[in-house]
């Protein structure tokens, strides 16, 4: 019965637009078929990659709808676009205008992690440039959730950000039990209601210092911000090992751009066998 319903699964997915590209893994890139500038252009390449000839905030857009209707995909982790070179100029992914993940010049990748987000309703997804440019597409890949995590509260408050107005420090004690591979979770909702504000920004320092972390350094801006979609409620970084050290020398400051954070935690991935004694 187990091996009936996998393979429904599977064909479920495939007739959905879902090619099997790694170990449970699915390629969407068929999705993507249109431009929101129509001054843009986009070739679809004999290997199946797609050469995107971006102007600033355009989009390569691919449509996920199903029967015209937004698509659940709570039980997936993360999409990832996979580059042909590295990008000449910052890059954004935006999924329906709600979740956004920045990425710098230089990468050859970019992620964007769910991350406990609100993604029931998805109707697109878009990667965007932030000047002209030229980029080739190898890959869009849907990854399913198969981690699951454990939540420790390191800090609750209720500090809202503004204009950079207010930050806070979490202490180095509370990082003594933190690990390589454990996230940062920073739970906060946006400032929504004046309409000028139309953006929103997270910046993690380590305590009395400028230096950033590395666990996102990928998803940094020039300024050391990593950018938030305004339906934004949780903010992860996978933390390293060079991470660990300092936070537990200094701890961290936290601050950002009309954010209003409520707590942050430690998250540990759960083994197998963590999850089954609680199942």
């Amino acid at each position: 019965m187990k091996k009936l319903l996998a393979l429904t699964s599977v064909v479920l997915l495939v007739s959905c637009g879902l090619t099997k590209d790694e170990d449970n893994h699915f390629n969407i890139i068929d999705k993507f078929k249109m431009t929101w500038n129509i001054y843009e252009e986009m070739v679809k390449n004999d290997d199946g990659s797609i050469t995107y000839y971006a102007l600033p905030w355009g989009g390569l857009v691919g449509a996920v709808r199903e029967r015209n209707m937004g698509v659940d995909w709570s039980d997936y982790e993360s999409i990832r676009f996979d580059f042909a070179e590295p990008t000449k100029v910052a890059t954004q992914i935006m999924i329906s205008d709600k979740l956004k993940t920045w990425g710098k010049p230089g990468i050859t990748s970019l992620t964007c992690n769910f991350d406990g987000q609100n993604v029931k309703n998805v109707e697109e997804v878009a990667l965007q440039a932030s000047d002209t440019t030229e980029i080739t597409v190898l890959r869009v890949i849907l990854t399913p959730n198969a981690s699951h995590w454990s939540s420790t509260t390191i800090w609750e408050g209720d500090c809202h950000q503004g204009n950079w107005e207010n930050g806070f420090v979490i202490k180095p004690e509370k990082f003594t039990t933190a690990y390589e591979g454990d996230k940062l979770e920073i739970v906060f909702t946006t400032d929504t209601d004046d309409p000028n504000i139309t953006y929103w920004l997270m910046k993690t320092v380590i305590n009395n210092t400028d230096q950033t972390l590395e666990g996102n350094d990928n998803e940094l801006n020039s300024w050391g911000c990593a950018m938030v979609g305004k339906a934004a409620t949780r903010y992860r970084i996978m933390l390293t090992a060079k991470d660990i050290t300092r936070l537990r020398e200094k701890g961290v400051f936290i601050n950002g751009y009309h954010n209003n954070v409520t707590q942050c935690n430690i998250l540990k991935r759960q083994s197998e066998q963590e999850q089954n004694s609680q199942n």
